[in-house]
């Protein structure tokens, strides 16, 4: 909106409770994905300079990639 340069808007966010299954399942959810993480790094490095060379990456992108922290999931930013 015009003349609210700096203005921050605080959205109407509340916090949920969850029930113990539902967190359950949710950390589940997390740790799943995690692994999932972990096993993709695993296989990318292993990679050949060919295959490296069709998906466009070179050796220093995987090797950048398999650094990552396994929580560090692109896909949840």
């Amino acid at each position: 909106m015009k003349g609210q340069k700096g203005y921050a808007i605080a959205s109407a966010w509340q916090p949920q409770t969850l029930s113990p299954r539902a967190l359950v399942g949710l950390v589940w959810r997390r740790l799943k994905r995690w692994n999932e993480l972990a096993k993709q790094r695993q296989q990318l490095a292993t990679l050949g300079d060919a295959a490296l060379k069709d998906l466009g990456l070179s050796r220093a992108d995987i090797l950048e990639e398999t650094e990552r922290p396994f929580w560090d999931d692109p896909l949840s930013k």
